[in-house]
């Protein structure tokens, strides 16, 4: 019996293994090509390890520092916002929802629901955050649009109360005379650090990740988003290459397009690369927890 389950903690360890080989291989591919020369990848394609190491593509990039560091600054700023803003929001919700006790209950809970499956659209959206609510080239247009709570983490989150914090709890902190939101700050979010740094992580990759909004709503330069700035480079550049003109052709010959898309990518996930880790053990935790069950 021992002899099998050595035999099966093997084989579990070489998949787990080749799991995580087929998982890096892609961002060494990534990172690899970003550092290359340009003409080694038109001519030999892409590689693990770089055969021409040219830091062109980061040299053209960063051109415009100035730009990049002011993108990743109101990044950061408009990530960390709008996920503290989202987590409160989603918990106030999700909170309530998961009491029994709630009236109508099952009506607020079908109208979170009912936001899944149906949208207004763009052009409505478009008309109404610019017309009506005026984010037009402000720094609310990168955080309140489609992103300051979403049913599906209430729902998540809300599972998470039902199935991880025994109503026993909640009644001791009654009988003790905590108010609900005591009750919810002092006994329910405590018992709940899984679920909120799977929140904290998923929150912030959406808002680290969002390009559409300042896509859509922001025309001028000092309100670009990291992810923002670097399309707009990434559009210039393809401009360049398919511009027919002999002069934008000269210029776009000094252009690492390939090596540039691939720096892009690198610059814009490396913050997230980064931060990872430290949320991964309450990642599975929570995901799992808060999603089972119903």
């Amino acid at each position: 019996m021992i002899e099998k389950n050595n035999r099966f903690q093997i084989a579990a360890h070489i998949v787990m293994i080749l799991l995580c080989i087929f998982c890096l291989f892609p961002f060494l591919i990534l990172i690899s090509s970003s550092i290359t020369s340009e003409m080694t990848l038109v001519r030999e394609g892409y590689s693990i390890l770089p055969k021409n190491i040219d830091f062109s593509a980061y040299k053209y990039l960063l051109t415009s520092s100035d730009d990049i560091i002011r993108g990743y600054i109101i990044t950061i700023c408009v990530t960390v916002i709008g996920t503290v803003a989202n987590l409160t929001l989603t918990i106030l919700l999700a909170y309530p929802l998961s009491r029994r006790d709630l009236p109508h209950r099952n009506v607020f809970a079908f109208i979170v629901f009912f936001t899944m499956l149906f949208h207004g659209g763009i052009v409505p959206s478009y008309i109404m955050w610019s017309k009506y609510f005026h984010i037009t080239n402000t720094y609310a247009a990168l955080i309140i649009p489609n992103l300051m709570m979403g049913a599906y983490y209430v729902i998540m989150v809300r599972t998470y109360f039902q199935s991880n914090i025994p109503e026993a709890v909640l009644e001791a902190g009654r009988i003790d005379g905590a108010g609900e939101m005591r009750i919810l700050g002092q006994i329910v979010l405590p018992m709940s650090k899984p679920i909120i740094a799977t929140m904290v992580l998923l929150v912030g990759l959406v808002y680290w990740n969002d390009w559409t909004n300042g896509l859509y709503y922001i025309n001028k330069d000092k309100y670009y988003s990291i992810q923002v700035l670097l399309n707009r480079m990434l559009q210039d550049v393809q401009f360049l290459m398919s511009s027919a003109s002999s002069d934008s052709s000269e210029l776009a010959k000094d252009i690492p397009s390939v090596a540039l898309k691939m720096a892009v990518a690198v610059m814009g996930a490396l913050p997230v690369l980064c931060v990872y880790p430290f949320f991964q053990k309450y990642f599975v935790k929570g995901i799992v927890v808060g999603a089972v069950k119903g």
